[in-house]
């Protein structure tokens, strides 16, 4: 089965071609400056040269575009047409207190998701954009939305909650939701494995440090707390040495 998975930035539009039975990414690539001109698709094929192509994107549906119109190129492409993608799988980043797993996208998931994106708004809607871009393609397959923010919805409140009014949490949603869920959950089950203990019996500190950087407590194989707040902005505290 080939996968193709999506995720949809504020200003760019990364996907992966993923061959499930071979164990085996066909393709990788991303089109950066998406909406603001000057726009441009890396693309790189498992055995070829990495090509990057001019091509302006104003939204993320001429991304989306963009993106499958390479796959499916005879020169440059993959796949021979979008019938060989059997399944989509699509980050987002926000999925407030809505979501506490991956789910099969349909028009209820749709409806909150938009009612979310407030919480996330440079990069919800573009999630939502190329969620509608590639379902318009691939009407017929699986899409599956995975939420940064649902691994962590096993917080309890006094994990979760601010030192604010409490009236902010029920009226605005103004809680700690946490990030970086997806790398979390694989963290924390592979760690689990390969220090032969049960998924649901291992305590862990997981730091994840990219682009973005924050750290999880896992407590019996589940997210206890988190440094990620209402944003992502929270990140990490920054530790200062006095000498």
């Amino acid at each position: 089965m080939v996968i193709l998975t999506l995720n949809c930035g504020s200003s760019s539009a990364k996907y992966q071609v993923y061959d499930w039975d071979a164990k085996d990414i066909l393709a990788v690539g991303v089109v950066e400056k998406v909406t603001i001109g000057g726009s441009f698709i890396n693309h790189k094929v498992k055995g070829k040269e990495e090509i990057t192509i001019q091509h302006d994107c104003p939204t993320h549906t001429d991304a989306v575009d963009l993106i499958i119109k390479t796959l499916t190129d005879p020169a440059n492409g993959v796949i021979k047409d979008m019938g060989v993608i059997k399944a989509v799988g699509h980050r987002v980043v926000h999925g407030g207190d809505k979501f506490t797993k991956s789910v099969i996208v349909d028009d209820n998931v749709m409806k909150t998701l938009d009612e979310v994106k407030a919480l996330g708004p440079l990069h919800n809607p573009a999630n939502i954009m190329g969620i509608e871009a590639a379902k318009k393609v691939l009407p017929n397959v699986p899409h599956c939305a995975i939420m940064d923010t649902a691994w962590h919805q096993t917080m309890p409140p006094e994990s979760f909650l601010y030192a604010v009014p409490y009236e902010w949490y029920e009226k605005y949603g103004v809680r700690r939701y946490g990030f970086h869920g997806t790398s979390f959950l694989y963290t924390a089950k592979r760690a689990a494995v390969l220090l032969g203990k049960d998924p649901y019996k291992t305590n862990l500190i997981i730091a994840h440090l990219g682009n973005g950087a924050s750290i999880n407590a896992v407590k019996d194989g589940k997210s206890f707390d988190t440094s990620m707040g209402i944003t992502p902005l929270e990140g990490l505290m920054p530790v200062f040495r006095i000498t």
